[in-house]
């Protein structure tokens, strides 16, 4: 378990409010590897890893095909500013997002624009977390 996931990775994992089958979002998901630390902790649920990045995404669905032949794994390349539920999608329960420019205060605007993304991803109750905490802060959605 967590073989190819970093200490800081699997601080942040262990630090998300997980619970068996809920749906996460990762944003900036890079090769997957916390994508399928999540997968594997969250039982019938499941996580949606974006990136913007096709090098990315290629190397998550090459990394991750247990996962994602399960079903608990999908995989989509997509900035998070334009990041949106496709038709039929049901909205998240978390979202999660580690060195993500548009959401750590790199980008502002288009930090912005993810924020309302992610948002609209999300249930009511949903949370966004990211990285410059203590291993996490939890970002507010809505100013």
């Amino acid at each position: 378990m967590a073989k190819d996931l970093s200490p800081r990775l699997l601080a942040i994992v262990d630090a998300l409010p997980l619970r068996r089958g809920m749906r996460v979002l990762e944003i900036g998901c890079g090769p997957g590897a916390m994508a399928r630390e999540i997968a594997g902790r969250i039982g019938d649920g499941h996580v949606l890893a974006i990136d913007r990045s096709a090098k990315a995404i290629a190397q998550a669905q090459a990394a991750s095909q247990a996962e994602i032949g399960s079903g608990r794994l999908s995989l989509r390349q997509v900035a998070a500013e334009d990041f949106e539920l496709e038709a039929g999608e049901m909205p998240y329960d978390i979202a999660v997002a580690v060195r993500v420019g548009a959401l750590d205060g790199r980008h502002p605007e288009a930090g912005r624009r993810a924020k309302r993304r992610v948002a609209a991803a999300l249930t009511p109750e949903g949370q966004l977390f990211i990285d410059g905490g203590d291993p996490l802060r939890r970002l507010l959605l809505h100013d």
